[in-house]
């Protein structure tokens, strides 16, 4: 194993949460550009629009 897999790996292992966000957040970009048809979009625009309401109430 190279020294930059072991270093990742070590990053993940001690950032757990963070290292689920980031492949969540890719997963999810590269769902929505090379997968997602125009009814999924329409479904996750009004998911989006529910998840910004959540937040603006958190301010």
């Amino acid at each position: 194993m190279s020294k930059q897999t072991e270093a990742n790996k070590k990053w993940q292992d001690q950032n757990r949460e963070r290292a689920r966000y980031l492949r969540n957040r890719s997963t999810t970009r590269s769902f929505l550009k090379k997968q997602a048809t125009e009814e999924d979009i329409i479904e996750l625009e009004k998911l989006l629009d529910e998840r910004r309401r959540q937040l603006n109430e958190q301010i």
